[in-house]
């Protein structure tokens, strides 16, 4: 049996996996941008400059709802090809 789907067509979550590793990037350069200044012993940033840090967090958990949205639909499409074992 042949799969229907092109090796270049965007499977269900491939999106969300993508911007979740450009939010994650993101946060990373501002994590290093932010610590620097301590190892060089430069001022401070901001305190709100600590916040984009967060957006590695952030990135990881878009990544993950991809990781996710993808197996459900994974899982989904593999009960529609086998119909006598349902549950």
């Amino acid at each position: 049996m042949r799969d229907k789907t092109q090796a270049n067509s965007a499977a269900p979550g491939d999106r969300l996996i993508r911007a979740g590793a450009v939010v994650f990037f993101l946060g990373a350069v501002a994590t290093l941008v932010t610590v620097a200044p301590l190892f060089l012993g430069a001022k401070p940033f901001p305190t709100y400059m600590f916040g984009l840090s967060m957006l590695m967090a952030v990135g990881f958990l878009i990544a993950g709802a991809g990781v996710l949205r993808s197996v459900t639909a994974g899982r989904r499409q593999a009960r529609e090809a086998a119909p006598g074992a349902s549950r």
